[in-house]
């Protein structure tokens, strides 16, 4: 009888054992895999900004779809400039400028007319995935997608401006991981009113276009 009793002790130390070692397994695996997923959604949306951010300059707006903005990337054409030439030590101690060289053929400067995904990411750039999230699909196995929209506010001394958004709410992008620790992360960011997820500008506020995982 003894014996009995002292096996059931023994193989409930080893399931207490077990249980609190697998507890704190959940929240590294979370972590490690949350970082994962938030390092490449926050390269997509930086790439998202700067399309933005160079489509507002030629449009005086931000694009309301991806789809109008792979259309820039992939359509229009943009100014880019090159450089020939450098001024010597000797020239620069005697104190040419560079506009002076320019005048008398030292450097040469051309520029040349090439589209905005060349000029912005580079050839091999795919201005069609922009509105996807990286690695990520839907339950039903379709991609998954950023939310992007535009606005114009206010600001406080009384001039327009125009703002846009993309973002990926945790529920969305975690999906798969612990349910608990996704709800806790809601908690905190209903609490702090803070978006709960990943996004980048904001129809709310005036923020110069900063990432929400910039201002942490």
């Amino acid at each position: 009888m003894k014996v009995i009793v002292r096996v059931l002790l023994l193989a409930a130390v080893i399931l207490l054992a077990y249980m609190c070692y697998a507890s704190l397994l959940v929240p590294i695996h979370f972590n490690k895999e949350r970082k994962i997923r938030e390092a490449a959604i926050t390269a997509r949306l930086i790439d998202i900004r700067k399309a933005q951010i160079e489509y507002k300059n030629v449009h005086k707006e931000h694009a309301a779809t991806f789809e109008q903005l792979a259309k820039f990337l992939n359509n229009e054409k943009l100014p880019f400039l090159t450089k020939e030439g450098t001024l010597t030590d000797e020239q620069l101690e005697a104190g040419m400028t560079e506009q002076e060289a320019v005048k008398k053929g030292i450097i040469r400067r051309d520029t040349f007319w090439v589209t905005a995904k060349d000029t912005l990411f580079g050839p091999e750039f795919n201005p069609d995935e922009l509105k996807f999230v990286p690695n990520l699909t839907n339950e039903d196995g379709s991609p998954m997608t950023f939310a992007m929209d535009t606005a114009t506010l206010i600001s406080g001394s009384g001039y327009t401006v125009k703002v846009f958004e993309a973002a990926i709410l945790y529920d969305d992008y975690l999906r798969g991981l612990n349910r608990q620790l996704i709800i806790n992360l809601n908690a905190v960011a209903n609490t702090l009113k803070k978006y709960p997820g990943l996004r980048v500008g904001s129809l709310t506020e005036i923020n110069n276009n900063a990432g929400n995982w910039e201002n942490l």
